[in-house]
């Protein structure tokens, strides 16, 4: 019960001291506040720029696979211009094997035809041979006949 008669000027000495005490609390509140405000933003700044590197690197991994998917494409295509080139070349001998009979035929063929005009002149050198020998012995039984 002593302290309820402390003088007056103890109790506004104490109250000013919870007063000063109480203002320094609000401002240390409100400071801690504005940091927490300032790391807030910070944070949400930085979940921002999380998100626009998540998105620029999803971007990033279309525009691989769509390059992917091009050389894919560019790859198949080149198999099949080489399948083609190389279907070409094996025709190309083929058809080369080809002509190079039908001339060797060609040639077989003027050969044997000249064969056969040389045997039918000799044929027929032999019959006019024949028909002149035939006259001679006919113009022979002529004049043994006279």
């Amino acid at each position: 019960m002593a302290h309820d008669h402390a003088p007056p000027e103890q109790h506004r000495q104490q109250a000013e001291g919870v007063r000063e005490q109480a203002e320094d609390s609000r401002q240390d509140a409100e400071l801690g506040r504005g940091v927490t405000e300032g790391h807030r933003t910070s944070a949400e700044s930085a979940r921002n720029e999380a998100e626009e590197f998540r998105r620029m690197a999803e971007e990033a991994r279309e525009v691989r696979d769509q390059h992917r998917e091009a050389l894919d494409t560019v790859r198949e295509e080149r198999e099949r211009l080489r399948e083609a080139g190389e279907d070409a070349r094996i025709a190309g001998e083929e058809a080369r094997a080809a002509a190079e009979a039908a001339r060797d035929a060609v040639i077989d063929s003027v050969r044997a035809t000249a064969d056969a005009l040389k045997a039918t002149l000799d044929n027929m050198q032999v019959v006019e041979e024949m028909r002149r020998t035939l006259r001679a012995i006919q113009d022979l039984n002529k004049l043994d006949s006279n």
